[in-house]
Order: structure tokens, then C-alpha cells, then sequence
């Protein structure tokens, strides 16, 4: 059985950043286990930048970060995280920036900074519109030279616990079929989001799956705002694929069919830099109500237009995007404006932890986007993403390098590699009833239908219902690969299984909080109400396999709720 103090599964930002804070330590033995190749994680999808308040291109302070988080978050974040995470910002700008990481540069050699959404002042540092492909590649590189060992193509199963500490995980070795058990002291999670429940129309890879917080879920940790699922305003028209925010910071308009600049009528401070969950709903609402464009194949959408930045200003700051819409809708942005809607982006809930990253389980950890702290709340500001892994996947290795250095191993049951090995013979011998592609399109559809940008009860109810005859119709779902060596079609249905487990807690939690907030609004409920639900949804899993909802306050220390107006 393989063995390390420090277990972390997920190589993208928070995985990696995490990996080379424990690996300062050269006495402990750490090691990250990733379904892809470290390089090819979802981190490297993020383009527009991340925040920090260097006060490079105009004055800006943490607090004022703070503030615009907290308010970007619809007063549901938790501030004393936001305020941790904030002030630790510019130190870890310059941390990156020491490790060799590309950012783009002002006249003056400082950080190039620009405007995103909900922000007070240009305070998004950037590398062009691939900040999340450069910081990848820099994290990984010191990694390596932190001598950090890496098991890529390993897929987590499942947690092994003994109810109050963690003893390891269970994996399957995707390059023979494999199945161990790793022993650790202590394990982060760092898996990533799980947008991919929303199949046919998001931003997110392939692998993000939920992987993670389902497997929470099943050891019985509780999960946190899952309710709360961000779709980003700019999406391609045909694919979903990210449009970043900085095409918008970079002074980028969104025009309707009858040549408007629409976010006058719902923003008019901020225009299209407005936080996420507005600017979605006033795309959504002008298609609604006859405004946008369709083309030939039903499609419907808005335009992008960036043709007035020049051509010059394209090729510096958004090559990236320049070559998605040449590539994914034969469309030049130099000459032609973008086809544009909004697409299932980011998971502002996750599973439950603190400041430090700790779930109620010792020894277990979470980090990034699979987690939730909170300092995103009901809606996430651009640019804080990229902040929050690298913030949280630092101090949980931190915490987790201090709680390793008083611990031992628990004794790690062996049975519970055999129970992995014998669900997933079971997937072999199973009757085929059902099709993985047909569930998969069934549980998109649904989850569009149900919890997409715009809920109300009647369709929520149905939602629910729906995904729970889709979790047992999944009894059904047969792997006729039965080649052991990279089996995609093992792997495939082993993340739907956890898609369908965490979208039943999604639509639970959306269905009980009776109110609108950020981006969960119910046409039933449009108003926010602090009275009843200033406060966090937690979802655990009981002995009996129901799901329970409880609430939990969230922590307010300077700003007190307001209207919420841009």
C-alpha cells in the first residue's frame, strides 16, 4: 500500500499551490494524485486574470476588495475569510511573481492591472487572456523542483475514515485498472468544480465532475451553498465556451438586436461591468423579451462587440479569445462582432471547511473551487477564483504541514478498497437498461430546466424528483469496455455517478432557500430576504442515504447587508 503524510488530490491551482507550501518541508512526504496530466487541469481554462489590490493603475486598498467581494457575494459571504483572503493578496502576487509567472507589464514595469466585473477599481492583474495557463505551468515547474511526487491519471474513489480522523483514500490507476488504497496522514481535496452537471451548454472541462464534494458527501461531510451555481454572461454561442470578463474590462459592449448597449437598463453605473449574476439575467431577459439574435440552427443569443478596441489592442490582450471565436464560430472580433450566451461557469458552494481548509473530519482538508469557505457567498466576482485557490490551497498546506508534524497514521481498512472493487464490477455486470449518454442529456436538461439562471418552486419540484429517478435509473448504466487499460468509458461513468449525487444537492438547497440571492433568483421569491435566509445551507447525507438540509450563520464583521445596486 502506498503511503505519504500529506495526500492531495487535484493538480490544478489550489492542488498545486497546497503541494508546494507542505513540500517547504523536506522531512514530510507529499504527493499529488490527478486524473489528468497537472499541465492539463481546469485552471488552465481561466483567461481574464486575478485580483489583488497593488493600487498599480489607480488607488485601492484590501478593505475596499473586502467590501467589493462581500457585496459582489449579495452579503453572503463569510468576512472574516473574505478579509483574509484579501489582505494575503497582493502578498501572493508577488510570491507568483518571484517564481517567474509572465504577467502582463505597465509602461512602468508594474503589474498590469485591469477593470473586471463589480470591482471599484482596475485591480485584475493578467498575463494577456491566459492567466490561468501561465500560473499552472509556473506552480507545477516549482513543484517539480520541490522533488513534489506526482501519481497522474489516478482517479479518487473514495475517503477512508474511522469517523473522527482520516486514514486515506481509495484510487484506481487509470493506466491499468488498478485499484489501492494510499495511506495518508492527512488528505486536501482539491478536485475542482462541478459545472459539467449543465453538459450541454458551460465553460468547464470535461473532468469537472464533482468528484470531490460527492465523495464528501459519502464519507459524511457536509456540503455548503450548493444552491449557488455562477453562469458567466459570455459563453460562445454554440459551444459554451468561456468569453473572458477582461474582453469586457477591456471595454468591450453588449449589444442586443436593436443595436443597444442593453445594461444601461439594469446597471447603469457599471454597464457591462456589472457583477455575474446581473449581467447574465439581463442577457437571459433580453433574448426572453424578442431582443437578441437567432440564427439558422435556433440558436439564440446577443453580440459581443470588441471591434472598437482596435485591432492592435485585440492582438496584445485577448489573442486567446481572437482565436476561440475564429476557431469555434467563424468569427474574426477585429472585423465582426462575438455570438454570446451565458454558460454554466463556476460552483460558488462546495464542501463545508474554515478559514484554514478543515472539514469536521481531522486531518481532511479542502481547497478551491470543490470547497466552499465562503468568500464567494451567492455570487463570485471575476477574478477572485484564481485568488481563492491559490489563497486557501497555501493555508490548507499549511495547517495541514502543522497537523501531520503531531500526528500518526489511523489504521486504514482494508475492506474498503475491496467495496470499490466490487462496485465497479458491478458496473461490468450490469444489465444495460439505461445509456450514459441518454442520463447524461437527461440530467443536463433537467438541471437547465430546474436550476438554471432563472427557478421557481413548480420546476424545482420536478427537478428533484427527476434527478432522483435518474440516481436509480444509473443502477443500469453497464461498462461494455472491458479492457482495464484507460478505460474512458469506466471513468466516464464513475464521474456521472458523482455529477447525479451532487445535483440532487443542488436543486435540495435551491428548492428550500425561498428568496433570490446573487445568482440563485426564483421568479417565485425575487426578493432577498435577510430576515430568514442571512444564513449558509449545509447538506449531509444520512446513515439511511437521505439527504438533510440544516443552516449555519454567516460571519459578518464590517459590513453590514445593504440594497444591492450598481
Amino acid at each position: 500500500m502506498l503511503q505519504y503524510d500529506i495526500l492531495i488530490v487535484g493538480a490544478g491551482g489550489a492542488g498545486l499551490y497546497a503541494a508546494l507550501e507542505t513540500s517547504k518541508r523536506k522531512e514530510i512526504k507529499v504527493a499529488v494524485i490527478s486524473k489528468v496530466f497537472p499541465t492539463r487541469s481546469h485552471t488552465g481554462a481561466a483567461q481574464g486574470g486575478i485580483n489583488a489590490a497593488l493600487g498599480n493603475v489607480a488607488p485601492d486598498s484590501p478593505e475596499k476588495h473586502a467590501y467589493d467581494t462581500v457585496k459582489g457575494s449579495d452579503f453572503l459571504a463569510d468576512q472574516d475569510a473574505v478579509e483574509l483572503m484579501c489582505q494575503t493578496a497582493p502578498k501572493i502576487i508577488r510570491e507568483m511573481e518571484h517564481m517567474g509567472l509572465p504577467f502582463s507589464r505597465l509602461q512602468s514595469g508594474k503589474i498590469a492591472q485591469r477593470p473586471f466585473g463589480g470591482a471599484s477599481f482596475p485591480r485584475t492583474c493578467y498575463a494577456a487572456d491566459k492567466t490561468g495557463h501561465v500560473m499552472l505551468q509556473t506552480l507545477y515547474e516549482q513543484c517539480i523542483r520541490n522533488d513534489v511526487t506526482f501519481l497522474n491519471e489516478w482517479f479518487a474513489l473514495s475517503l477512508v475514515h474511522n469517523g473522527e480522523r482520516i486514514a486515506g483514500v481509495v484510487a484506481i490507476d487509470l493506466r491499468t485498472g488498478e485499484v489501492h488504497g494510499i495511506r495518508a496522514k492527512a488528505v486536501i481535496l482539491a478536485t475542482g468544480g462541478h459545472a459539467r452537471i449543465y453538459w450541454k451548454r458551460t465553460s468547464n472541462a470535461l473532468g469537472n465532475t464533482g468528484d470531490g464534494p460527492a465523495m464528501a458527501l459519502r464519507a459524511g461531510v457536509p456540503l455548503k451553498d450548493m444552491e449557488f451555481v455562477q453562469f458567466h454572461p459570455t459563453g460562445l454561442r454554440r459551444t459554451g465556451i468561456l468569453v473572458t470578463e477582461g474582453a469586457r474590462g477591456e471595454g468591450g459592449y453588449l449589444i442586443n438586436n436593436k443595436g443597444e448597449r442593453f445594461m444601461k437598463r439594469y446597471a447603469p453605473e457599471k454597464m457591462e461591468l456589472a457583477p455575474r449574476d446581473l449581467v447574465s439575467r439581463a442577457i437571459e431577459t433580453e433574448i426572453m423579451e424578442g431582443r437578441g439574435f437567432k440564427d439558422s440552427e435556433g440558436n439564440e443569443f446577443i453580440y459581443l462587440d470588441l471591434r472598437h478596441l482596435g485591432r492592435k489592442k485585440i492582438l496584445e490582450r485577448l489573442p486567446q479569445i481572437r482565436e476561440l471565436a475564429i476557431d469555434f464560430e467563424g468569427v474574426d472580433p477585429i472585423e465582426e462582432p462575438i455570438p454570446v450566451r451565458p454558460t454554466a461557469h463556476y460552483s460558488m458552494g462546495g464542501i463545508d471547511v474554515d478559514i484554514h481548509g478543515r472539514t469536521k473530519i481531522k486531518g481532511l482538508y479542502a481547497a478551491g473551487e470543490c470547497s466552499c469557505v465562503s468568500v464567494h457567498g451567492a455570487n463570485r466576482l471575476g477574478g477572485n477564483s484564481l485568488l481563492d485557490i491559490v489563497v486557501f490551497g497555501k493555508l490548507s498546506g499549511e495547517d495541514a504541514v502543522n497537523y501531520v508534524s503531531e500526528s500518526s497514521f489511523v489504521s486504514f481498512d482494508e475492506m474498503a478498497v475491496k467495496r470499490e472493487e466490487e462496485k465497479i464490477r458491478a458496473l461490468f455486470d450490469a444489465d444495460g437498461k439505461e445509456k450514459l449518454s441518454d442520463l447524461r442529456n437527461e440530467l443536463s436538461e433537467v438541471m437547465t430546466y430546474g436550476a438554471g439562471i432563472f427557478r421557481e418552486e413548480k420546476k424545482m419540484k420536478e427537478a428533484l424528483e427527476k434527478v432522483r429517478e435518474i440516481r436509480e435509473r444509473a443502477k443500469h448504466i453497464k461498462v461494455h469496455d472491458r479492457e482495464m487499460t484507460f478505460n474512458t468509458n469506466l471513468q466516464q461513468t464513475l464521474e456521472f455517478l458523482n455529477l447525479v449525487e451532487v445535483a440532487e444537492t443542488i436543486v435540495l438547497g435551491a428548492l428550500e432557500r425561498k428568496e433570490s440571492r446573487g445568482a440563485h433568483f426564483r421568479i417565485d421569491y425575487p426578493e432577498r430576504d435577510d430576515e430568514n435566509f442571512l444564513k449558509h445551507s449545509i447538506i449531509e447525507r444520512t446513515e439511511d442515504g437521505e439527504l438533510r438540509i440544516s443552516w449555519k450563520p454567516v460571519k459578518i464583521t464590517k459590513f453590514q447587508p445593504e440594497e444591492r445596486k450598481y
